[in-house]
This record gives structure tokens, sequence and C-alpha cells, in this order.
């Protein structure tokens, strides 16, 4: 995982993130299955984080589980 996000998002959200991330990796492997010109990786981070904030959000500068 990226140190911002290894620094930033508790245990939880980090295994969340991983998973999403390879999900998405796996995913859009093929150039026309991404919009416009965003590499496997961008896209792959952006499902990432998507993946995160559908369960936590940060308040007061730290991620917390929504509730």
């Amino acid at each position: 995982l990226p140190e911002s996000v290894r620094a930033n998002l508790p245990q939880h959200a980090q295994t969340i993130y991983r998973e999403a991330f390879n999900a998405a990796w796996d995913e859009y492997a093929d150039p026309q299955d991404r919009r416009g010109d965003v590499s496997r990786e961008e896209v792959a981070h952006k499902v990432a984080w998507s993946a995160v904030k559908q369960k936590y959000e940060k308040r007061d500068g730290h991620w917390k589980k929504k509730s």
C-alpha cells in the first residue's frame, strides 16, 4: 500500500483499499475498459478510495468508520 494510505487509514480501511485496488487492477487490465487515457494504476486507486469512502469518512483530520 502507498505510504499515505498506511499512515492515515485504520487497519480495516486499509484492507478495504487493498481488496478494491486488487479487484480493479484485474478488472481494468484492458485499456478499452478504461475511460480516456487513464492508467490502470490510476483507475485502481480511484476505485479503492471510492470503496473506502463508502464505509469511512474523514472527520477532524482522521478517518472514522461511518455510523
